[in-house]
């Protein structure tokens, strides 16, 4: 069941959703139980507070939970008319692994349209393991900072050039650097005819404390790697009627070197039809091996009416040798009312033959009530 209530009087909004499920054995328990919540609420002209919590296990454990709450500031006249906000937020769960289980972070932006400029900190303790949600680094502090220039130039071939600098650093808990990286653009320009080029500078930093397995029987061995990466990306303008992209990185990967090349675009043969394709290819050359990996996908969205469309993806990729499709049709029966319908269907090559891996029918309705 999953609930949205949207209060346009009091600018608050409360959202919930709960998920039983039947057994599966290794995967989830008999009838577990869960649900999430949040509430989000405005205040003053443009800042909000919130919360959420979640409560339930897929895996069965008892006593699993999170709570939450996060606050924002934010203007849109700080000094006069630009953009600003300042947030905060913190997340507990039950101590089942230990003592550290709570994360919290801080933001600080400026959004603007000639400089964009963040600053972010996340800390994630040794023992936050939410049972619903998905953790990609724990023991970990997270420091970003990005500062992007964006320049209009009213005359000439150019309508604007774009300046980047990111640089992202993740140390353990003692302070100790476990993976940097800076991703510098010192060319993203963008012509008046809608096309764009970009040149990227990426240095790379990982120091690994166990064997790293990139690629099947490919194992990097523990210790600190510094390289150097470079991208060159070309795309057309999204107007036309055939859109595409083309990507390059290539140069330095731990102790050897990988080329990756991203072949992405749309075809929009008539207003109503759209047809999407991504290819990507990695070749990586490692002195314990080398490793070739294909993914391929083409995504097909029609759209019946304003109110009726059906989108359906497709992927092939060699790593895990399966195509997986999903299809999705979404209904706006009444204004404030939508109907979804997803189709999730699975297949891999075993023994040289093809199988059904999984599939997967989810229906859901989603209600707007305002007042």
């Amino acid at each position: 069941v999953d609930l949205t209530v949207t209060a346009g009087t009091v600018h608050g909004i409360v959202g919930g959703l709960v998920v039983g499920t039947n057994d599966r054995a290794g995967v989830v328990d008999d009838e577990s139980m869960m649900a999430v919540a949040r509430v989000k609420q405005n205040l003053w002209r443009e800042s909000w507070v919130g919360a959420m919590a979640t409560v339930g296990d897929p895996l069965g454990g008892s006593g699993r939970w999170l709570m939450g709450s996060d606050f924002t500031y934010a203007t849109s006249r700080f000094r006069g008319d630009k953009n600003f906000l300042v947030g905060v937020w913190g997340l507990a769960t039950d101590r089942h692994a230990g003592d550290d289980a709570a994360a919290y972070g801080v933001k600080v932006d400026y959004p603007n349209d000639k400089w964009d400029i963040a600053l972010n900190y996340k800390r994630i303790g040794r023992d936050f393991a939410p049972a619903l949600g998905f953790v990609p680094r724990s023991a970990v502090q997270l420091f970003n900072l990005g500062i992007d220039n964006r320049t209009r130039i009213a005359r000439g071939p150019f309508q604007q050039l774009v300046h980047e600098f990111r640089p992202f650093v993740a140390t353990d808990l003692a302070g100790r650097w476990e993976s940097y990286r800076v991703f510098v653009a010192p060319i993203n320009w963008r012509f008046r005819s809608g096309d764009r080029f970009e040149v990227n500078v990426n240095p790379v930093g990982e120091r690994l404390v166990a064997p790293f397995e990139v690629s099947d029987g490919v194992v990097i061995a523990p210790g600190r790697y510094h390289w150097r990466q470079y991208r060159l990306e070309v795309g057309t303008a999204q107007k036309r009627r055939l859109y595409t992209q083309v990507t390059w990185w290539f140069g330095g990967f731990y102790d050897g070197t990988i080329d990756q090349v991203v072949w992405t675009g749309a075809w929009n043969p008539m207003a109503l039809l759209t047809i999407e394709f991504t290819g990507e290819r990695n070749m990586g050359r490692l002195p314990s091996g080398d490793f070739d990996q294909t993914l391929v996908g083409n995504r097909i969205r029609l759209n019946v009416s304003p109110d009726l469309s059906v989108a359906s993806y497709v992927q092939y990729d060699t790593i895990t040798d399966s195509v997986g499709v999903n299809t999705r049709l979404r209904w706006t029966f009444r204004p404030e009312a939508d109907l979804f319908v997803v189709y999730n269907h699975n297949v891999r090559s075993i023994a040289e033959r093809w199988q059904l891996d999984s599939n997967q029918l989810v229906m859901k309705v989603q209600y707007a009530w305002r007042r």
